[in-house]
């Protein structure tokens, strides 16, 4: 995981290392907690208090492609990074990662309370729509196929 992590802090794109880390490892539960471990979750405390560009990177990275990786595992972090006001979008992309991904995973209400602690511009597209499903208790995209459509339509 040491080769991820320096290529998820490098100052070019990362794409291929992005997608390989969300379906090589954090899509496989046998290996996501290990795998969001060591590339964020052991060290979001250190990013957070002494925020420096490089691991900022990563940590941005790293949260926008979490959906897959166990509530369960990544919620702690996804709170840590909460406190920092420059990881917000990526967490807003984490959360809404979490709700649309095949193997997505999130606690609707858990999900909705740190929605609603984000500092996010109110025309953030999919805002409306993620606070809606996560209010009406939705986990997961493939679960309530239907729920994303309707939060589309009522919020247009």
């Amino acid at each position: 995981m040491g080769r991820y992590r320096r290529r998820l802090e490098a100052d070019k794109e990362v794409e291929a290392v992005t997608y390989s880390l969300w379906v090589d490892w954090f899509e496989d539960h046998a290996t996501s907690a290990t795998a969001f471990a060591e590339v964020l979750g052991n060290d979001i405390e250190h990013v957070v208090t002494d925020p420096s560009q490089a691991p900022l990177r990563r940590a941005r990275r790293v949260l926008e492609c979490s959906g897959p990786v166990p509530w369960s595992v990544k919620e702690s972090t996804y709170r840590t990074a909460l406190r920092l006001p420059a990881l917000h979008p990526a967490l807003f992309r984490g959360l809404r990662a979490s709700f649309h991904d095949v193997y997505g995973d999130l606690n609707p209400a858990a999900a909705l309370a740190l929605l609603d602690r984000l500092d996010l511009p109110a025309d953030t597209p999919h805002l409306a729509e993620l606070r809606q499903v996560l209010a009406a208790g939705h986990m997961n995209h493939y679960r309530s196929p239907g729920a994303w459509d309707d939060a589309v339509r009522s919020c247009s």
